[in-house]
């Protein structure tokens, strides 16, 4: 079926929804309340369920012409020792492909490129939305992707779930060295990961104490292995981003509402909020976009049709994004835990 819709948030879940309703014959409106989209550099892994999401959305090609593999990466502990492998190569095995590491603003830009190709999508910036029973007057979907403190999501279903604290402040720099190795490191309350990004530069994330400064931030890793301290000492620290982990608590009870004036569905943080230790934020948001507009473009015509689309995509989303964001919240507390003996010899029980 074909329709009016409008999107909420200009993230990598909005766009992609954006570019999935258009392929299906959608008219789509694309509003951010950001006077400018986001662009920081922050490498996201694709894993190849989200690969051929983007596939499907047509812009694979692109995702590709930026993105490096994933592979080879180990848990170590802080004197360097190597106490597991992370799965990279049971999943290339498994899929025929390996996951993928890119840059967020050249997923950013291949996803732009793929709404700007139908020439008829407007996003507005500086849209700020407080009144969703206005905005959906005439629409026949409004999609919420406007991120963990969504808008949308408030207004339509309440604010009994909304973003919650674990305590941890996490920091991401891209440095212009190239790691010689890469995976995470996990210490006593803290971890570091590196990852490749493009070539000649280093992707790394870092948890610590929410009071951590950035100048404090190199003295706790400074008694770590090799290239840890050499590659947070690479990178400028006004460069570096800081946030305060958090995650949407309670779980949602649906991720769609069909109640009022025009029916609502939620994508994205908006919907599951995550934590990053699992690495899945931007895979479940483009994932949810994939699942959304394919089940829109088989709903017959008229308003049961999209009803009962939104009823298939709360049924084939909700419960893996949910699940999904449960383990990661689950993995960091076990990552972050002081007690690392107990922790270390558990995670070498894994299989290599």
């Amino acid at each position: 079926m074909t329709g009016t819709a409008t999107v909420v948030g200009a993230g990598i879940g909005g766009l992609a929804t954006a570019i999935g309703l258009r392929r299906a014959g959608w008219s789509v409106t694309v509003l951010e309340r950001r006077t400018e989209l986001e662009r920081y550099g922050a490498a996201f892994g694709i894993h190849p369920t989200a690969q051929s999401a983007l596939d499907r959305l047509g812009v694979g090609d692109a995702l590709r012409e930026h993105a490096v593999p994933y592979r080879d990466a180990h848990i170590r502990t802080p004197d360097g020792t190597s106490i597991a492998r992370l799965p990279l190569e049971r999943i290339e095995r498994k899929a025929g492909r390996p996951e993928l590491l890119i840059s967020r603003p050249y997923l950013l830009d291949a996803l732009l490129a793929g709404l700007d190709a139908f020439g008829d999508v407007p996003i507005k910036l500086g849209e700020r939305v407080t009144d969703v029973d206005a905005l959906a007057a005439g629409q026949d979907l409004v999609i919420g992707a406007d991120g963990i403190r969504s808008a949308v999501r408030t207004t339509r279903f309440g604010d009994r779930s909304g973003p919650r604290e674990v305590g941890t402040v996490a920091w991401i720099g891209i440095a212009d060295i190239e790691s010689p190795m890469h995976g995470e490191t996990w210490g006593s309350g803290r971890f570091l990961g590196l990852t490749p990004v493009e070539p000649g530069r280093t992707n790394w994330y870092a948890t610590a104490p929410e009071a951590t400064t950035a100048d404090e931030l190199r003295g706790l890793f400074a008694g770590w292995h090799d290239p840890i301290p050499r590659i947070l000492a690479a990178t400028d620290p006004a460069t570096w981003i800081r946030y305060e982990m958090r995650h949407l608590h309670p779980a949602l009870p649906s991720f769609v509402s069909t109640a009022r004036v025009a029916p609502v569905a939620l994508v994205g943080d908006a919907a599951h909020a995550m934590t990053p230790n699992l690495g899945q934020g931007a895979c479940t948001a483009i994932l949810d976009a994939d699942a959304l507009t394919r089940a829109l473009a088989a709903a017959p015509p008229g308003p049961a049709g999209v009803a009962g689309a939104l009823r298939a995509y709360d049924r084939e989303r909700r419960r893996s994004a949910q699940r999904t964001a449960f383990a990661s919240r689950t993995l960091h507390r076990f990552m972050s835990t002081e007690r690392t003996r107990l922790r270390d010899a558990a995670v070498r029980l894994l299989p290599g």
